[in-house]
């Protein structure tokens, strides 16, 4: 599996651009997101997805984790091929996405081209439990590669306190101090909140 790319951006458009690594040129199938991102970099690092068919190899690039995790989970719901979960991550950011399911917005998600009543319905039933150890689902953690909130999310939850309760309280104190920058602060802050 090829986790990532990092090399010059050679060509560039809003669905596929080609990375060269080193001399490779890489086409790399992505998401509107991603080329919001990516539109004023030379070069730069995607994450990404090989999607093996019998009669092809795809690659999938994501500017950062969150998309990528998304991404990963949504084409494991049966009925959602990689061209759909592109175009819902070319509609809506990972936590959009997180926050329709998790709420039982299927008119939401309904609102991306490919995606029926009945299909929006499976994403929310096969998803629910799952889109919460995605770490864009906490507002003010998109950053690659940081797992702040889920790390308290995580604390909480070894703590006896349920999931929904616990982001729930997470959410509050990030939202209130979008700043904090201490695990333990963080932790102790969602205690009180609770």
């Amino acid at each position: 599996m090829i986790a990532y790319l990092s090399g010059k951006f050679a060509y560039k458009t809003p669905t596929v651009i080609y990375v060269d690594v080193n001399g490779v040129g890489y086409e790399v199938n992505i998401s509107l997101n991603t080329y919001s991102q990516i539109q004023n970099l030379e070069e730069g690092k995607l994450f990404t997805y090989l999607q093996i068919k019998e009669d092809a190899h795809t690659l999938y690039g994501f500017f950062d984790l969150a998309e990528k995790e998304m991404f990963v989970l949504l084409i494991g719901v049966s009925g959602v091929g990689a061209a759909t979960a592109r175009m819902m991550l070319s509609g809506m950011k990972p936590e959009e996405i997180s926050q329709a399911i998790v709420m039982k917005q299927t008119s939401v998600l309904e609102s991306v081209k490919g995606i029926g009543r009945k299909t929006a319905e499976r994403l929310v039933l096969e998803l629910k439990e799952k889109v919460g150890k995605v770490s864009a689902s906490l507002p003010g953690n998109t950053t690659v590669g940081n797992t702040f909130g889920q790390d308290a999310l995580n604390a909480l939850i070894a703590l006896g306190i349920s999931r929904p309760l616990a982001e729930q309280a997470i959410k509050k104190v990030i939202m209130i101090e979008p700043s904090i920058n201490s695990l333990e602060s963080l932790i102790k802050k969602a205690l009180k909140a609770i």
